[in-house]
């Protein structure tokens, strides 16, 4: 995976270092417990995980203000829980309850929290990309130096609207950070077969817009290429591209198979390049952390988990009257 050269190891504490760790390791026990009731049938609908892209928006986050926006695709969970979301809140939604961010009839791909300046989950590919350099415009135009988080993958990178928008947050040098996930497939469709550029981020330098290739397995190289990227933006040097070069375990979706790849990649992957694995290993080997310690963590983390799922369960379904709410805003002319 190309990256830019640097060394984001030599200056990270060993807080920092089980932040991460503890966010990453979170958001990957939810996706795994949301696949067991998607199974149970207690998720209905679409529900795609997050699994192996963890550092991609715990990275980010870590480069990022309280204040500043994100906006994201269908595959969200993460974002969300990395934004400081409430894990009881996001299984209440991905399981259709009344408790859940978006009372639950949003579900897995479309709940937002203005409290945490997240604002979706979007089901239609690359929709979110314009709607992010409008956020990024409202910003400028109150001139608060807050930045956006447009979040969209490989194979949406492929649609007109993202040229489009590119073309105009460049013009108006709108401080939004364009983020491509780029977990290889699109879908099913490795990025070789539908991408005829293999760097997606040079695409922005037609509009001038600066951008680079990051490992996004390594959380640490996320950080500080998101750093780079805040700086340029809140600067007034407009927009910047993040094209981070990742990996998701699972199918695309929970209904794919995923038999256009092998095993064996994907197994090389989790046993060479897992992010979680890497922090955990540099936790142990740095002495900042003991094998009883993580141990410790994990089986938190998953009382934290197994009581969103049981907050979900136990939380009443939608009032039939919620059909008819959140339709239209009133305004006054």
């Amino acid at each position: 995976m190309a990256a830019r050269k640097s060394n984001p190891k030599s200056n990270v504490s060993a807080e920092e270092l089980l932040s991460y760790y503890k966010d990453m390791l979170l958001i990957r026990r939810f996706e795994e417990k949301a696949g067991q009731l998607y199974g149970m049938g207690l998720i209905g609908g679409f529900c795609h995980l997050y699994i192996g892209q963890e550092a991609v928006v715990v990275g980010l986050e870590a480069a990022a203000e309280e204040s500043d926006k994100r906006i994201t695709s269908y595959r969200d969970h993460g974002h969300m829980l990395a934004c400081g979301m409430d894990a009881n809140g996001v299984m209440a939604e991905l399981t259709g309850r009344q408790d859940g961010y978006s009372k639950g009839k949003g579900g897995s791909m479309h709940m937002f929290s203005k409290e945490k300046h997240f604002y979706g989950g979007h089901g239609i590919v690359a929709a979110q990309v314009p709607l992010g350099a409008g956020l990024a415009f409202a910003d400028k135009y109150k001139g608060n130096g807050r930045v956006t988080f447009t979040y969209f993958g490989d194979g949406a990178a492929n649609q007109g609207q993202v040229y489009e928008t590119f073309n105009m947050a460049a013009l108006w040098d709108l401080p939004c950070i364009f983020v491509i996930e780029n977990n290889q497939y699109a879908m099913g469709t490795a990025q070789g077969r539908s991408t005829s550029s293999q760097d997606i981020y040079k695409r922005g330098e037609a509009f001038g817009i600066p951008g680079e290739a990051v490992d996004g397995m390594d959380v640490l190289a996320v950080k500080d290429a998101g750093e780079r990227a805040v700086k340029h933006c809140r600067s007034g040097k407009g927009p910047y591209i993040l094209e981070i070069k990742t990996y998701r375990y699972r199918g695309h979706s929970m209904s794919d198979p995923a038999k256009y790849r092998t095993r064996e990649e994907v197994r090389k992957m989790r046993d060479e390049r897992d992010p979680i694995e890497q922090v955990r290993d540099m936790l142990l080997t740095g002495k900042h952390a003991t094998e009883d310690d993580l141990k410790a963590i994990d089986k938190d983390i998953k009382k934290v988990v197994n009581a969103s799922a049981n907050f979900a369960k136990e939380s009443p379904l939608p009032d039939l009257s919620e059909l008819w709410t959140d339709i239209y805003a009133e305004a006054e002319l």
